[in-house]
């Protein structure tokens, strides 16, 4: 039990899908520890968008409605559920920048052997953490990266 991996989520049913599939790919026993993280955009024209925690969309005009970092921290507190089971440590944790520069530079700090992320996701936006950014978190990133994609009917 030595792997530790890194499963990003942008709060989409499709990070949460990714995240999900990883028993399939992985012996959990070999897992030893877990680390789920989004990644807020201070520049981001769309706010994080939680499809699976349930709280509601930080873009709504209501005040009382959770704010960005409530929102993320809500999705990977669901995406990090989905690993209860697993015998090693989970963790989460939200940061603030590139998506793809902050999933990296997690990945650097935990000494990650695999990232996860989703792409075709319409969670958060296409350009800040999926598609493109599992585009340049392979080509970035300091371990292997699996890149979930979808069923499509």
């Amino acid at each position: 039990m030595s792997t530790k991996v890194v499963v990003a989520t942008d709060g989409s049913l499709e990070s949460l899908q990714a995240a999900r599939a990883l028993p399939m790919l992985l012996d959990e026993a070999e897992v030893a520890e877990l680390l789920v993280v989004a990644v807020l955009s201070p520049t981001a024209a769309v706010p994080f968008r939680d499809e699976i925690g349930g709280r509601g969309s930080a873009a709504s005009p209501d005040p009382t409605a959770p704010s960005y970092r409530q929102e993320a921290e809500s999705a990977v507190a669901v995406v990090a559920e989905a690993f209860a089971a697993w015998p090693g440590r989970v963790r989460t944790q939200v940061r603030s920048g590139s998506a793809a520069a902050e999933i990296v530079e997690a990945a650097e700090e935990f000494q990650a052997d695999l990232i996860v992320v989703a792409s075709g996701s319409k969670g958060l936006t296409k350009t800040v953490l999926l598609g493109s950014t599992a585009m340049r978190v392979q080509h970035s990133a300091p371990c292997s990266v699996l890149v979930w994609r979808p069923t499509r009917c």
